[in-house]
């Protein structure tokens, strides 16, 4: 049985997460949080929440979107605090996308490592240069820095 002292407002959700009272409603929206309404109206948030928004706040800072943070976190118990072993099924998730994350920006540093390193400064021989914009037939976006090979 929940007792009133389960439960925060959402100004001293925001003083204890951080987040400004509009983020928290933005997180809301999402999904990402469901208070509960007292007789008067008002938002009432579960102190589990803190770690919830924490949570969010710590997959974003490590690049995840806000379409990321809501998959992973769907699978998370609503009105109950997370175990861990909800925080390791989550955890193992997220090194996945992290993974990725980091192969990407190590593909990155390599082309800029190479072009940049080479000393080379010739439009013809460098591994980002796009003669006739040909990286435009891979998709939309910086091709060559999102895993694309140039051909040169």
């Amino acid at each position: 049985m929940l007792k009133a002292s389960d439960f925060l407002s959402i100004g001293d959700l925001a003083r204890r997460t951080g987040l400004s009272v509009s983020a928290i409603r933005f997180y809301e929206g999402k999904g990402l949080v469901e208070p509960m309404r007292t007789g008067g109206n008002q938002r009432r948030f579960l102190r589990s929440d803190i770690r919830r928004l924490s949570f969010i706040l710590i997959a974003q800072r490590l690049g995840l979107s806000i379409e990321e943070i809501v998959q992973e976190l769907r699978g998370l118990p609503h009105g109950r605090t997370p175990t861990q072993r909800d925080w390791r099924r989550i955890s193992k998730g997220l090194r996945k996308v992290i993974d990725g994350k980091i192969a990407q920006l190590e593909q990155t540093r390599a082309n800029l490592d190479s072009c940049i390193g080479c000393g080379c400064l010739s439009l013809k021989t460098c591994a980002l240069y796009n003669p006739e914009d040909k990286a435009a037939d891979k998709g939309a976006g910086p091709r060559y820095t999102m895993g694309d090979r140039a051909k040169v």
